[in-house]
């Protein structure tokens, strides 16, 4: 750009140090290639976040589980808080699992009955 005006304005003995360019009209078409572009850059760096984060919480879940691997109390004190979450919400219904080694205790002890 610099070599285009020194050329158009050296025969007038001028010299162009700056320029500046206050509008750009650009065609529809571009416009659009552009929004799209940026739109898949937005995407995909949110695809990116969204995959840290998952991979930050399954790494939190192991160390979780790792724990409470190590202490059946701790599972147990886990289980009760999240019952305990659960009861707090107003209509809404719990569904108590049990082992199935206590449920199979209660069938034998039916069968011999």
């Amino acid at each position: 750009m610099q070599g285009s005006l020194d050329v158009a304005t050296e025969a007038w003995g001028i010299k162009v140090e700056r320029v500046e360019i206050k509008d750009v009209r650009l065609p529809v078409q571009l416009q659009r290639a552009m929004a799209a572009e940026a739109e898949a850059t937005r995407e995909a760096r949110a695809k990116v976040i969204a995959a840290e984060g998952e991979q930050k919480a399954s790494r939190a879940l192991k160390e979780a589980s790792d724990v409470m691997s190590e202490s059946p109390a701790a599972l147990q004190l886990r289980y009760l808080q999240t019952l305990n979450t659960i009861s707090a919400e107003k209509n809404s219904t719990i569904v108590f699992p049990l082992p199935i080694d206590l449920i199979m205790s209660f069938m034998n002890n039916f069968k011999k009955d």
